[in-house]
């Protein structure tokens, strides 16, 4: 009777720790009750989170949901990690389906390398899932459009799309087949060779003069990129005001001699215009303008007299006839 009775005891203090080890297995694990690092992390909604739901990260268990309550219409969730979870204050948080059963889970991301470890008083980014009822009603709207769409194409609606198209083919049916026999002969000359465009992908010839024309164009411009070169230099040159055309553009000295220079002329020109100096008089005088004419008619019966006369006498008649 002793025996059996510590027999039951003994078996009944082994099936209380199974079902304590079970228990902690379902609310969350030993670290539930451990002393585990906390990271913390808010959500506009957690869908079907649990407290003991897995904490993953790339698909590896490192820690358990603790804690899940609504603060400041946001939901405030706690993850209990384990001891070697090597999570970093710029990881992110997403709750993540396990299956379409709704199993849920939380995962994070690894973060950078050089981002400290976080903490209790951490609290990751977080990064929402769409919604699965969402994105089942969103399929379901889907299929009731393309049940719609396919309703609405009964025999007439397809007979009034159909008939005008069939209506044009008949009645163009000639052109239409000319149309496709002057394309069959094209495309027939081309892929024989013949004319400009069957010539341009068949001739070989016309390939290679091409291909020596490109060439040729590829000297020219290596020999043009020193020219241009020089041409840089010119305009560097001219610019750091270096050269005649430099100080030209750059100098003010040469500068204000030029506008000086300009002033001067304006000047003289303007005398001329009013009548003083000899040219002005020149220009403007009516009676020396008179005085030059007469002058030169006097000189030219000078001239004609000298055909008749001797040289001895040619400079007494030149000074008569000025006198």
């Amino acid at each position: 009777m002793k025996n059996t009775l510590e027999t039951r005891v003994g078996l009944f203090v082994a099936l209380i720790a199974l079902a304590a080890v079970l228990i902690i297995e379902i609310l969350g694990g030993i670290e539930r009750f451990g002393t585990g690092r906390q990271v913390q992390a808010m959500f506009t909604t957690v869908q079907e989170l649990k407290i003991g739901d897995r904490v993953k990260m790339a698909g590896v268990e490192v820690g358990r949901v603790a804690e899940i309550q609504l603060t400041n219409h946001a939901v405030h969730v706690t993850m209990r990690l384990h001891r070697d979870a090597v999570v970093r204050t710029d990881s992110v948080a997403t709750i993540k389906f396990a299956g379409l059963l709704g199993q849920n889970f939380v995962n994070l991301s690894f973060g950078s390398p050089a981002a400290p470890l976080a903490d209790s008083t951490t609290y990751l980014a977080s990064e929402e899932q769409p919604d699965f009822n969402v994105i089942m009603k969103k399929l379901e709207n889907v299929a009731s459009g393309v049940e719609n769409m396919t309703k609405s194409f009964s025999g007439e609606e397809i007979g009034n799309l159909i008939g005008p198209f069939t209506d044009f083919l008949k009645q163009n049916k000639e052109p239409l087949s000319l149309t496709i026999s002057n394309i069959s002969q094209i495309t027939g000359r081309i892929s024989s060779g013949q004319g400009t465009v069957g010539k341009l992908i068949y001739d070989e010839a016309l390939h290679a003069s091409a291909l020596t024309t490109l060439t040729d164009l590829q000297k020219a411009v290596s020999e043009f990129q020193p020219t241009l070169a020089d041409a840089r230099s010119i305009m560097a040159d001219v610019k750091a005001g270096q050269g005649s055309v430099g100080k030209l553009l750059r100098e003010d000295t040469l500068y204000n001699e030029t506008t000086a220079s300009m002033t001067n002329l304006r000047e003289i020109l303007e005398k001329i215009n009013r009548g003083d100096g000899s040219v002005g008089k020149l220009v403007n005088d009516q009676e020396f303008y008179n005085n030059a004419k007469l002058t030169l008619q006097k000189v030219e019966k000078s001239v004609e007299s000298l055909e008749d006369t001797g040289p001895l006498s040619v400079l007494g008649m030149a000074v008569g006839s000025l006198f």
